[in-house]
């Protein structure tokens, strides 16, 4: 029997843009509570393909983190435990 490519990954559901669902949230760099879920563990920026943002709110998203970062908002790295 041949197991083809879609036998073998079942299918992931597209995520939607929360931000293109909901157009009063705004993406804004002094609330690092809402960019939090945005980065990993180890601070580091999520891709789209895991947020689920569409190319334009995720610009905006790396955007804000990154001035977060520069004003000491958000870590630039996490804190190892090792």
């Amino acid at each position: 029997m041949i197991v083809t490519d879609t036998q073998k990954r079942p299918m992931m559901r597209k995520k939607s843009c929360r931000f293109c669902a909901d157009p009063k949230m705004m993406i804004d760099y002094k609330e690092p509570k809402l960019l939090q879920p945005f980065t990993s563990e180890r601070a580091k920026i999520l891709p789209r393909r895991m947020t689920g943002n569409c190319a334009f709110h995720q610009r905006r998203v790396t955007e804000a983190v990154k001035r977060a970062r520069i004003l000491a908002m958000l870590p630039f790295v996490a804190n190892f435990q090792g």
